[in-house]
């Protein structure tokens, strides 16, 4: 199959914002099929504050209205299907935004029920004011950011603004699953 790959930001734009939409997608359907292609792969659309390129998301189960709505991408879908294309969503199943819902639950207060869904550790000694282990980033920093209100650090592996899930929280893997469920097409 031959896959093509949309960065819907900066794909079409079909409102006059001077940002990409499904749409613009949607209108380009079939200019991309008459190229051969089969299968488009997406950069991720779903709501952001757009720190990293939808990378840093904050609901995984919508569309960020910049681009369009649910009833877009069911569209898009629809559409693409009858034209025998294949559809692949770039899913960011590692970590979320800092703002996402979750998380500023989980970095509340140390007691909160979702504060195992992220990796809270204390620092080092003296006062915990130092990172609790040599861990890097990608970029090769520090992967610990603290958190003055809990005097906590939490785990981020790319940017400070996109911390890691905990996976070894039965409540995440679970929700993530549905999240993946409610892609399914």
């Amino acid at each position: 199959t031959v896959v093509y790959q949309i960065y819907p930001r900066s794909f079409k734009d079909t409102t006059g914002n001077g940002i990409g939409d499904l749409q613009g997608v949607i209108e380009k359907l079939d200019y991309l099929r008459e190229l051969g292609i089969e299968t488009i792969w997406f950069s991720p659309f779903f709501k952001s504050p757009q720190a990293d390129h939808g990378y840093d998301i904050t609901d995984f189960c919508d569309i960020a209205p910049e681009y369009g709505s649910m009833s877009d991408f069911d569209k898009l879908l629809k559409e693409m299907h009858n034209r025998d294309m294949k559809m692949v969503l770039d899913f960011v199943l590692n970590h979320t935004s800092i703002e996402h819902p979750w998380f500023k639950e989980s970095a509340s207060s140390r007691d909160n029920p979702k504060r195992d869904w992220y990796i809270w550790r204390v620092g080092k000694k003296p006062g915990g004011k130092k990172p609790p282990n040599n861990w890097k980033t990608m970029t090769g920093g520090s992967a610990w950011l603290y958190y003055d209100k809990s005097d906590q650090w939490v785990y981020f592996h790319f940017l400070p603004s996109m911390i890691d899930l905990n996976y070894r929280n039965p409540e995440v893997k679970k929700t993530m699953f549905n999240v993946m469920r409610f892609w399914s097409i």
